[in-house]
C-alpha cells in the first residue's frame, strides 16, 4: 500500500530545542510504522526531512528558506498555538505525477499551505485533515479558529475526513454539510473514542486507557492507522478502533518515539477484542 501525504513538515518549539511535527510525520511515522511505503510532499528543513527519511519515509522537499514554526501549549484537551514563522503554500503545480499514482492520498495542511485545488485532481482514494484550513494567526502568531472558507472546492471530492471535534469551533455550522458529503467522516474525542458517520449512520467507538504524556500528534496518528485499515478492507468500526488503540500508545511517550508499531496494536486488540 502506498500512502502519499501533503503538508508542511514543521518545526515545534519544545523546552530542548524543536522538534518535528505537522500532520505529515505522525501520520507518515504511523503509517510507515503499520507496514505502508509513504511519499510525503512538503516544504522543510533539511535536518528535519532527514528524520522522516530514517524511518524509510520518500519526502519530496520543495524549496524553502522558512521553515513553518509552532509553540504549542496544552492545558487538558485545550491546545493554544503560536505561529513563529510559515513557508510557502504547496500548489497544484507543484505536485509531481507519482503523489497522484499513490493508493491514498492525504491532504494534511497545518497552516492553510495546501492548494484546494488538489483536490479535484486526485485519480485514487482521497482524504482529508482540515485543520490547517480553519486557522488563522494574527500579527503576533496567535492561532485561532475560523470557518473553512475552501470547504467547497475540497469535500465533494473526499472518501475520508478525519478531525477533531475541537478543530470545528470556528464554525460548528458546516458539521452537516461534512456528514452529507463525505461518504466516512471520523470525529476525533481524545480519552473518549471517536465518532464514526459512515453513510450518514452515527456511531460512537471506544478507545484504549493511556497514560498520557504528550498528546501531540496523536490525532494524526489515529488518521494515518484508520485509512490503512480502511484500505485493507476493515470496516469502519474495526479500522476506528485499531486507530484509536494506536493513537492511545502513541500519547505514551514525547513525540514520534511511541508510534506503535503493527504488532504492539494487534497485540494489544488481541487481548482486548473491541465490544
Amino acid at each position: 500500500m502506498h500512502l502519499a501525504i501533503i503538508g508542511h513538515l514543521t518545526r515545534d518549539v519544545t523546552v530542548n530545542g524543536y522538534a518535528i511535527g505537522g500532520a505529515v510525520s505522525y501520520s507518515g511515522v504511523a503509517a510507515r510504522r503499520l507496514g505502508a511505503e509513504v511519499t510525503v510532499l512538503t516544504r522543510a528543513h533539511p535536518h528535519d526531512v532527514s528524520i522522516l527519511e530514517r524511518e524509510g519515509i520518500q519526502v519530496i522537499n520543495l524549496p524553502t528558506d522558512v521553515y513553518t514554526t509552532f509553540v504549542n501549549v496544552y492545558h487538558k484537551e485545550v491546545r493554544t498555538q503560536q505561529l513563529l514563522s510559515v513557508a510557502g503554500p504547496i500548489l497544484a503545480k507543484h505536485v509531481p505525477p507519482e503523489i497522484y499514482d499513490a493508493d491514498l492520498l492525504l491532504l494534511a495542511p497545518v497552516a492553510q499551505e495546501v492548494d484546494p485545488a488538489i483536490a479535484a485532481l486526485a485519480r485514487n482514494y482521497l482524504a482529508a485533515t482540515p485543520q490547517g484550513w480553519m486557522r488563522e494567526w494574527d500579527d503576533k502568531g496567535v492561532v485561532s479558529a475560523v470557518p473553512w472558507h475552501c470547504s467547497g472546492r475540497v469535500l465533494p471530492y473526499l472518501d475520508s475526513i478525519i478531525f477533531s471535534h475541537l478543530d470545528l469551533i470556528g464554525d460548528l455550522s458546516i458539521l452537516p454539510t461534512i456528514i452529507d458529503t463525505v461518504p466516512l467522516v471520523a470525529i476525533t474525542k481524545a480519552a473518549r473514542g471517536c465518532v464514526l458517520y459512515h453513510q450518514k449512520r452515527r456511531c460512537q467507538v471506544h478507545t484504549r486507557p493511556a497514560r498520557e504524556v504528550d498528546a501531540t500528534g496523536a490525532g494524526d496518528t489515529f488518521t494515518a492507522a484508520f485509512l490503512m485499515e480502511i484500505m485493507r478492507g476493515k470496516s469502519p468500526l474495526e479500522a476506528a478502533y485499531f486507530a484509536n488503540v494506536t493513537a492511545s500508545l502513541s500519547i505514551e511517550s514525547v513525540g514520534l518515539k511511541a508510534i506503535p508499531t503493527r504488532s504492539q496494536v494487534e497485540s494489544y486488540i488481541q487481548a482486548h477484542p473491541a465490544p
